[in-house]
């Protein structure tokens, strides 16, 4: 059972293709289930796309809703077409995010932080110039955003939950073991996923999100996994997933899951 449940399209301004085009590309990597998840609108402004290369409009939601189950009923027999958004967290709009998502037959909702204090993770000049207690302390801050986010019950996966080091490989370096674990046990305690994440390799960083280390902790605190190209553009459908299926087999893990109208189907590794 081959599955991806990150894809990304023309709709949040910075990918390639239409939802169809992913469709046929998973087909063609000879997947079973492939999720739709392009980036959620930003419901909290007033205005209806603040940042277009971004995220797409909250005037588009319903459509991209729409397209995905037409999509689905017409390629049900082919490949198990899945509904999925990937949503920024915000603590102080969450409540206003789920009243959203209730009003659609998501299949799962991947939570994801983009930003820190207002500023992008991938920003690459965030870390210049800032002593270690102060890079700690953003990292432990990082971590304690994704701990609020699976506590908040709104989310099925976490998405790429160290990619702070996308653009800052040495972000890895950084102490914060203490965060990371109590952030790992939360997960744990929350029935969420975190994805095996492999556009890493697309940044300065290269690999996946996590890494093994964060990947070894997760398995201790029981953390279920499951996978997410977070493609760009088709041809990134299901990439590396035979590579990700034997390293978590090496770590030792036994499955990982997908979601089905917001249950985990286990899949066997």
């Amino acid at each position: 059972m081959k599955f991806d449940l990150h894809t990304h399209h023309f709709r949040c301004g910075h990918a390639d293709g239409t939802i169809e085009d992913y469709i046929q590309a998973a087909i063609k990597a000879e997947l079973n289930v492939i999720g739709i998840s392009d980036h959620s609108p930003y419901f909290a402004n007033e205005i209806d796309q603040p940042q277009p290369g971004i995220a797409m409009a909250k005037s588009a939601f319903a459509g991209y809703v729409e397209e995905v189950l037409r999509l689905k009923a017409k390629y049900e027999g082919t490949i198990d077409v899945l509904l999925g958004v990937e949503s920024d967290y915000y603590p102080e709009h969450i409540e206003l995010y789920k009243s959203v998502y209730e009003q659609y037959p998501f299949d799962y909702i991947i939570g994801s932080i983009h930003q820190t204090r207002g500023v992008s993770i991938f920003n690459r000049n965030r870390w210049k110039n800032l002593s270690t207690p102060v890079q700690v302390e953003e990292k432990q801050h990082y971590y304690e955003l994704i701990a609020q986010s699976a506590r908040s019950g709104a989310f099925q996966v976490l998405g790429h939950i160290d990619a702070m080091k996308g653009y800052y490989p040495p972000f890895s370096d950084i102490a914060a073991d203490e965060a990371i674990d109590s952030t790992l046990s939360v997960i744990a305690e929350s029935s969420t996923a975190i994805e095996i994440n492999t556009s890493g390799k697309t940044k300065y960083v290269g690999g996946w999100y996590p890494s093994d280390a964060i990947l070894e902790r997760a398995l201790f605190y029981g953390v279920e996994v499951t996978f997410g190209s977070d493609s760009h553009i088709p041809s990134r459908v299901g990439d590396d997933w035979e590579l990700v299926r034997q390293r978590l087999k090496e770590i030792g893990f036994k499955h990982w899951v997908y979601y089905k109208q917001k249950k985990p189907i286990v899949v066997p590794l």
